[in-house]
């Protein structure tokens, strides 16, 4: 069976018709995407299949403007008389929209006129026997490590390709075909103290560069057989080092706060932020879009925009945040190319991962977080977590039902080293985050 039903030609030649619709039926400029995607997930708890699920989908996504005047509508319908009826609803909502003076297309002059191959498509023609197989040696594994390890939550392998085409009424028509694989696994271990789960698992472009079946499983058992006999620690203030695989959600937080929508809004503790120091002098972050392979690679943005590679923070100084043209108007800036969101982001490492915990001494390894407990407004944060207390460079036990808060603009100035472990399955390169102290309450 095909992954996709439609050509890249096919798909362009689609979204050329609705251009053309939409300047027929009056409107002043408009936006088109059409794409197609297929995908296979397969999932076993216990050796036994538990869901076989496959999808394919399509769809047209169309955006119109009346002057200022905005509306939008999509359909998975791509008949002719489909198409023609998603532009007349798109106008319909136009009509009866405020005009808005920031509303309108990137400038044409930064539209992308490069296409690299950035190496996002490699079909992985894996059946769903051999897929349940697969999930099977990964689930297997995770039970072999330990005979506490007396449940599971099952492994899962999942397939997925998308090819898409987005097109202009100023000319522009850009394609993409990508796929993106998984295998994970998450089990359950209890002895005495009680139960404990936690689970592991690999992403990646190209089958080729997952990590084993096997070994996904052995990770996903390891991390939870640790974990039994946890603890909870006394209240206090101590380092706290973000393993990598949590460590990107500090990252996540920081997007969010300098991305076009936060900062326009006034929603965002880092209003204004442009050349302050944000971050630790240590903390360097680039954005690279022309990754192959990467989970974030594209030559241009969800508007045609040209990405461009670049320093967004720079020995701790803001250089530049994430815009599309809408809320680089409302800024009176210039887009960033970040239509859609960031590109593949590089946080540079200072330290070997495996000297961190030396570094820190005596504190808490943290291995999962829980709940959102932030509020992006003042940079408040407050969250659950799970983990370990290090003495003096050596983990001496698991710890529990804890909550590790602080401030995210004092934890970003507190950063005193990053680990060069990053996770490969990740668009967000960061190894483990080490914070000079944060309050950690327990008992």
């Amino acid at each position: 069976m095909s992954e996709f039903s439609f050509s890249e030609s096919a798909l362009r030649q689609l979204a050329s018709q609705v251009l053309d619709i939409a300047k027929q039926q009056g409107a002043s400029a408009c936006d088109v995407e059409v794409s197609e995607g297929s995908g296979q997930n397969v999932s076993v708890r216990l050796d036994e299949v538990e869901t076989i699920e496959y999808n394919r989908d399509k769809g047209v996504s169309v955006t119109v403007y009346l002057g200022q005047q905005k509306g939008h509508a999509s359909s998975s319908d791509f008949s002719p008389q489909a198409l023609a009826d998603t532009v007349k609803a798109a106008l319909a909502i136009a009509k009866y929209t405020a005009a808005d003076e920031f509303a309108g297309q990137a400038d044409p002059k930064r539209l992308c006129t490069v296409f690299p191959d950035l190496d996002l498509y490699h079909p992985w023609d894996l059946s769903v026997e051999n897929a349940i197989e697969l999930a099977r040696e990964c689930e297997q594994a995770a039970l072999a490590v330990d005979e506490r390890i007396d449940n599971s939550d099952g492994a899962t392998v999942s397939t997925s390709a998308s090819r898409w085409v987005y097109g202009n009424s100023q000319g522009f028509i850009g394609a993409g075909t990508s796929t993106r694989y998984s295998v994970s696994a998450a089990v359950i271990a209890e002895d005495d103290s009680g139960m404990q789960r936690d689970y592991w698992y690999t992403a990646a472009r190209a089958a080729s560069n997952l990590e084993a079946a096997a070994a996904v499983g052995r990770k996903a058992g390891e991390r939870t057989v640790r974990r039994l006999g946890a603890r909870r620690l006394k209240t206090g203030e101590y380092p706290v080092l973000f393993e990598a695989s949590v460590a990107s959600s500090l990252i996540g937080h920081w997007v969010s706060a300098v991305s076009g929508s936060s900062l326009y809004r006034k929603s965002s503790f880092l209003v204004d932020s442009l050349g302050q120091p944000v971050f630790a002098p240590c903390v360097t972050i680039t954005e690279d879009p022309f990754t192959p392979r990467g989970f974030a690679s594209g030559a241009f943005d969800a508007e045609g925009v040209a990405t461009s590679a670049r320093t967004v923070v720079d020995k701790g100084v803001q250089q530049g945040y994430f815009l599309g043209s809408y809320s680089a108007r409302k800024l009176g800036m210039d887009t960033t190319g970040n239509a859609g969101g960031p590109h593949n982001l590089f946080v540079a490492p200072t330290d070997v991962a495996s000297s961190l915990l030396a570094k820190m001494g005596t504190g808490l390894l943290v291995t999962e977080l829980l709940g959102h407990g932030i509020n992006m407004v003042t940079g408040d944060y407050s969250r659950g977590a799970a983990g370990f207390w290090v003495e003096n460079g050596v983990i001496q036990y698991p710890v529990e039902e804890i909550t590790i808060a602080g401030n995210l603009r004092e934890m970003y100035q507190r950063i005193v080293a990053i680990g060069d472990d990053a996770l490969a399955s990740s668009s967000r390169k960061v190894g483990a985050i080490l914070i000079e102290r944060m309050t950690v309450a327990g008992d």
